[in-house]
């Protein structure tokens, strides 16, 4: 929590610095171009296979419909070869018809006349006679023409039962070249803009059509009229516009458009309309209203076209030539190949699907297919279905500023390196299956560039702004504890991946106490010369400390003439135990050459005590906001107190605790000196004195070693006669041996005064 508090300000400024610059981006090109990419990735990776549509079925004019209707001799004769005749068209509509076709969309444009005149009036008089909804395109013209606009009208949406009006411009009556009733060359442009346009009611412009020439001003386009005969007889016109995106993938769909004077739908728009029952097409912010049917649009008036699949996983596409096959099996009262209930009730679009009859398209889940994928599936979202919708800037925004945030979080509250490397690769991961899901499940489409690159950019400048404080925190550690390490203890602790937390925590450390014998005493001295007490005490606190640096010790306090330091902390080491035993033995020897040098110049002897002890306690800086040190606090601190302390009633000169016992009994020689119980505390602990490291110990002191521990084991079962003579037989081998002295000067006085409730411990009172 300390860190998040400290991190959190940090994190803030971060976040919001890459939110905005990731929104500012996103609206160049290339990141445009990569917001696409993610999408069609995300959409691909995450769509299960779609169930086939049940109410629609595509025809397509496929190679075995070239091949066949150019192998069969009456069928060539009848329509030629592609584009054919137009009297093929109405026999496959009057067929469809006949079995229950729902509508019929011809994905074609008609605007050039048939060389036979009578093949456009063929098809007139089939869909003129027609009573579900036909719906054919139409084409814009090119930017290299230079086409005449449209006038002004007000648009109807027309159906099977109220077609368009036929003001025409007629031929004379006299003119033997007239063409037959029903297929005048020439149409008002009144007609052409009143069965063309179509009523949109709309909260802000359309798109138009013109076209955006570099360097030069805006091309305008207008559509291109249907061949005269059919224009006031088809129900339902629509627009057959690619919409492309910059990269050639057909993904959205804008509904409508304008040439600045009308309004246009899509071919799909058209024909959903009759089939709705809508006279307008209504558009409004993220809505799109159509007779019965409201679907949630984008806010500007576009939608993104759920494809699901290819089409071919999608939709149930049939040869052409089938049709045309059944429907000369109907005339022959055959029954159907296709089965007399296969088109009833569905909407059957017509379509190129051989080379040369389509132009090749390209959606997110296919680089080349058939563009009537297009229609169809934007007339299935129109009937049934839905359109895929963005989500608002507002909240791609604060999706980027969310995870920027939890990020910079993160990274700069752990400071782990494994977080910093891992977590910047993760993130991007983690929304790319959050927004895939989303994209898929729920139909709506979250950017994912914006946020990647806000998280990215957190990412990494919270990665930067870690090394940062981790240099200035490094060189925080390292000036602070120079005071306590040697040189080369404080390098190896900064070159560590996480640096101690100063704040505290808890560590198994060995703490190391020492104290000089009779200080007091020895201060008297230089009563008259303080500063000569200075230098004295400063040579000797110079040596001792450089002893316990050079062990790797981290030097806590001075207290007068002790010395108090830390093994195992703030550097980590496994050996803290064994360092401090050595240490401690070290400092000994360092000890009787400065009893030495000081006798030699006449100053007063020093004798010091060591106190060891191994635990568990709580380590970091503690004291005032004034001042403060880096220390250790605990019952295991008290006690290698109590373990120097305890040293002069038996004389010892280094005593460790029973953990620290425990950790070095391999490797150096110890003996057990009792069991106390310390001031304060309830519970014994047993006090070993440290001797020498492993096979150092002479045998004359083996030999004391084992006669002590005999008469402590005689001692504690209260037979102190016994204990007694055992420890007199070690005075009388080592006469220098203080414990054995100071246990047998303990015998004596039981043996005098016999405790009343013995249990073999001794209470210390310091």
């Amino acid at each position: 929590m300390a860190a998040l508090r400290f991190s959190w300000p940090w994190a803030l400024a971060l976040a919001t610095a890459s939110t905005v610059v990731a929104l500012l981006a996103g609206g160049l090109p290339g990141l445009r171009n990569a917001e696409d990419a993610t999408y069609d990735l995300r959409l691909t990776t995450f769509s299960t296979p779609p169930d086939r549509e049940k109410d629609f079925v595509i025809l397509g004019v496929d190679d075995a419909t070239v091949q066949g209707l150019r192998a069969n001799e009456s069928y060539a004769r009848a329509w030629g070869n592609w584009p054919y005749a137009r009297s093929l068209w109405a026999r496959v509509l009057t067929h469809l018809e006949a079995l229950g076709a729902r509508a019929v969309v011809l994905d074609f444009t008609m605007d050039e006349q048939s060389t036979d005149p009578g093949q456009d009036a063929l098809l007139r008089e089939a869909i003129a006679h027609m009573s579900i909804p036909v719906a054919l395109g139409y084409a814009v013209n090119v930017p290299s023409q230079n086409g005449e606009p449209l006038p002004h009208v007000t648009p109807h949406n027309w159906t099977v039962l109220a077609r368009a009006p036929r003001p025409r411009v007629k031929p004379p009556a006299s003119d033997p070249f007239a063409p037959p009733e029903g297929t005048e060359a020439a149409a008002t442009s009144e007609l052409v803009a009143s069965v063309l346009s179509f009523p949109v009611r709309e909260a802000w412009p359309l798109p138009d059509l013109a076209v955006d020439t570099p360097g030069a001003p805006r091309t305008p386009r207008h559509p291109v009229a249907p061949i005269a005969a059919l224009l006031d007889v088809v129900p339902a016109f629509g627009l057959v516009y690619p919409e492309a995106d910059p990269d050639g993938k057909l993904r959205r769909t804008r509904f409508a458009y304008t040439d600045g004077t009308n309004a246009y739908v899509t071919l799909a728009v058209a024909l959903a309309a009759d089939l709705l029952g809508a006279d307008a097409l209504v558009l409004s912010p993220g809505q799109l209203r159509l007779g019965t049917r409201t679907l949630p649009i984008d806010a500007d008036g576009s939608a993104a076209l759920d494809y699901q699949g290819t089409i071919g996983q999608r939709f149930d596409a049939r040869s052409l030539l089938a049709v045309v096959d059944d429907s000369v099996r109907r005339e022959h009262r055959q029954p159907p190949l296709l089965g007399p209930e296969f088109f009833r009730g569905k909407v059957v679009l017509i379509a190129g699907f051989a080379v040369g009859t389509f132009d090749m398209k390209a959606t997110p889940f296919d680089g080349a297919t058939v563009g009537v994928v297009k229609p169809a599936t934007e007339l299935a979202g129109l009937l049934g279905g839905r359109f895929i919708t963005r989500a608002p800037v507002w909240a791609t925004a604060l999706l980027a500023f969310l995870v920027a945030l939890g990020s910079a979080l993160l990274i700069l509250g752990t400071r782990s390196v494994w977080v910093e490397a891992a977590w910047p690769l993760t993130a991007p991961v983690l929304l790319f299956v959050a927004t895939g899901w989303l994209l898929v499940s729920a139909k709506l489409h979250v950017a994912l560039v914006a946020p990647v690159l806000a998280t990215s950019m957190a990412s990494l400048a919270a990665v930067a702004a870690n090394h940062l404080f981790a240099d200035r925190e490094r060189a925080r550690v390292k000036a602070m504890f120079s005071r306590y390490l040697s040189p080369q203890v404080v390098d190896q602790l900064v070159a560590q991946p996480e640096l101690p937390r100063l704040a505290g925590e808890q560590v198994e450390v060995t703490a190391f106490f020492s104290d000089i014998k009779g200080f007091s005493t020895f201060s008297e001295r230089f009563a008259q010369d303080p500063q000569g007490l200075v230098r004295v005490l400063n040579t000797y606190l110079t040596r001792v400390s450089g002893v316990l640096l050079k062990h790797g010790a981290c030097l806590d306090k001075y207290i007068g003439d002790a010395v108090v330091c830390l093994f195992g902390a703030p550097l980590r080491t496994e050996d803290h135990a064994l360092r401090a035993c050595a240490a401690a033995l070290e400092v000994q020897t360092e000890v009787e050459r400065i009893r030495t040098e000081f006798a030699a110049q006449g100053l007063p002897d020093v004798y010091t005590r060591v106190g060891l002890n191994t635990a568990v306690m709580f380590v970091g800086n503690f004291g005032s906001e004034q001042l403060f040190n880096y220390t250790a606090m605990g019952d295991g601190m008290n006690l290698a107190s109590r373990l120097e302390g305890a040293n002069k009633p038996y004389g010892s000169r280094i005593l460790i605790g029973p953990r620290t016992q425990a950790l070095v009994a391999q490797a150096f020689e110890t003996r057990e000196l009792d069991r106390v119980r310390v001031a304060g505390k309830h519970e014994a602990v047993s006090i070993h004195e440290l001797l020498c490291r492993k096979g150092e110990l002479p045998p004359l002191r083996q030999k004391v070693c084992t006669l002590y521990a005999e008469g402590l084991g005689l001692w504690r079962a209260a037979r102190f006669a016994e204990a007694r003579d055992v420890f007199a037989g070690a005075v009388a081998l080592d006469p220098d041996d203080a414990p054995s002295r100071a246990l047998l000067a303990r015998c004596d006085r039981c043996l005098a005064a016999p405790p009343i409730a013995f249990d073999g411990v001794v209470d210390l009172d310091k």
